[in-house]
């Protein structure tokens, strides 16, 4: 029991930046992997590679445990989630069987500079929102593609991209969030599969068993804040989230532009 006291303590940041992390994440359907790899970086001095392994990781944990509470709130639209879950895993496993050989790094800022401003529609729309007035997402496959590639190769982009994107089109932002994150969990193992292939268990660390307690924890609570939260206010939250991370990935990558 004395080794157990220290060994919470040492974990107890990680926890906590996993809470957070997956609160934001399951009530928006996006943001995980950005905070937690932030602050981890920034905050808590990992190195930037480990921080990404251990990201990686803990979201098979996370994003089974949000799509199942997602599910359990009726937060699901299974006609999209069919559309969507084939060609993200196709997209994810071909970006990570292509990582070793293409940089899509290079790409990233673009593709933020993209998402910042998709994250000012949003914000225009949902100030504009009086009546919800939701449509069935049309164009799915070749979005769920591009987010599922960008996800594995260019280390993050599932929730931003696909999340907005159905949000332009009409969706219920209800079912968008809880859709994105339940589908995210298949695309999470397929990407994981090929990447463990190749890096094993490395990643498997303190820093990612924290991650993992804290993230666990917080998932219900995020499908509970999707389920009871207005259109408006979610479609808003979604926008500010957009604006804030993909403008400091920009900042970030400000060098490369």
């Amino acid at each position: 029991m004395p080794d157990i006291i220290p060994l919470l303590i040492d974990i107890a940041p990680f926890i906590a930046i996993g809470m957070a992390a997956q609160m934001i994440d399951g009530a928006l359907g996006m943001a995980f992997g950005v905070i937690t790899q932030t602050l981890l970086v920034s905050a808590l001095g990992v190195p930037p590679a480990a921080a990404s392994a251990s990201v990686h990781l803990v979201e098979l944990f996370t994003t089974g445990a949000s799509g199942a509470s997602h599910i359990w709130h009726r937060n699901v639209d299974w006609g999209l989630f069919r559309r969507l879950v084939p060609f993200g895993v196709l997209g994810g496993v071909s970006g990570a069987y292509l990582l070793s050989n293409v940089d899509a790094s290079a790409a990233r800022p673009f593709v933020m500079i993209y998402l910042t401003g998709i994250g000012f529609y949003l914000l225009w729309r949902g100030i504009r929102l009086s009546k919800p007035r939701f449509a069935d997402p049309r164009f799915t496959s070749p979005l769920a593609a591009v987010g599922g590639f960008l996800d594995a190769a260019g280390g993050g982009g599932w929730g931003p991209v696909v999340t907005s994107n159905l949000l332009i089109q009409g969706g219920d932002p209800r079912k968008i969030i809880g859709t994105v994150n339940s589908a995210e969990f298949l695309l999470t193992l397929s990407i994981s599969i090929a990447f463990i292939a190749s890096i094993g268990f490395a990643a498997f660390t303190f820093i990612t068993v924290g991650l993992i307690i804290g993230g666990v924890i917080a998932a219900p609570f995020g499908a509970i804040l999707a389920s009871r939260v207005q259109p408006r206010t979610l479609l808003l939250a979604v926008a500010v989230v957009l604006i804030v991370t993909s403008a400091f990935s920009i900042y970030k990558a400000w060098p490369i532009i």
